[in-house]
């Protein structure tokens, strides 16, 4: 079972870095690939009470890779952890099955209550690097977090969340013929809605721009015709005053 395991995480690294070039890269120079391994033997100590010893084993992973995974967290099959400096799963986090965590990721809790206290990361989601999910919340499947962004509220399944705090921005997602989600790691296309509300408030000033413009255009021909029709009474009185009408 554990070398079925491995060997599924060495596989999930290929699927999702283009920068791996042999399964020897993944086992000697992969610090993510190293992290899973030591909660692998962490994670069942801590279960079995020598919770110690975990933290002891945690620990040591920690200082071997920069990723801190507390033995008590439950991390699925195929979870992926780019580059990884500085990523922190806590206590009570729940990461499932083929999720990808890049440098950086904080899944965090909100309270200094025992108990549920941290997030959940359902299948197939993509955090981005130096994103922060906060507290006991649910990122539905297959969803994607942007970089940097701060996630306070749940995510619906197939969302796209960005800024601080995260927004969902987009809901959708592809899927393989199989029905198998495809990953998709493209963060440089993510939707900025800041930029959209901007592009929204800008094009509605252009059109009252040239609305106003519409108006002073008429009022202008509204003007020079009163202006006639006021030269026209002038002439009408000036006939009447000099006996021009009889």
């Amino acid at each position: 079972m554990m070398l079925q395991r491995i060997r599924e995480d060495i596989q999930a690294v290929f699927e999702r870095d283009p920068a791996v070039r042999s399964k020897w890269d993944v086992v000697f120079a992969y610090p993510g690939f190293h992290a899973i391994l030591f909660h692998r033997l962490a994670h069942p100590l801590w279960k079995a009470g020598w919770t110690t010893l975990a933290r002891f084993t945690s620990h040591v992973s920690r200082f071997l890779t920069g990723i801190e995974i507390h033995p008590g967290a439950h991390v699925g099959r195929r979870v992926f952890i780019d580059h990884g400096m500085g990523v922190v799963i806590g206590e009570t986090a729940e990461v499932g099955n083929d999720v990808t965590l890049y440098q950086g990721v904080s899944l965090a809790g909100t309270s200094l209550e025992k108990g549920k206290r941290h997030p959940t990361i359902e299948d197939w989601v993509v955090v981005g690097a130096g994103a922060a999910i906060l507290g006991p919340i649910v990122v539905g499947r297959h969803s994607r977090i942007g970089a940097g962004s701060v996630v306070v509220n749940p995510v619906p399944p197939h969302s796209t969340v960005v800024g601080i705090p995260g927004k969902v921005v987009k809901e959708d997602g592809k899927h393989q013929p199989s029905g198998r989600p495809v990953i998709d790691l493209d963060h440089a296309n993510l939707p900025d809605p800041l930029a959209r509300a901007l592009s929204t408030l800008l094009e509605h000033i252009e059109k009252m721009e040239h609305r106003v413009e519409e108006l002073s255009s008429r009022q202008g021909m509204l003007e020079d015709r009163a202006a006639k029709g006021d030269e026209g009474l002038q002439e009408v009185r000036s006939l009447f005053k000099n006996g021009g009408l009889s």
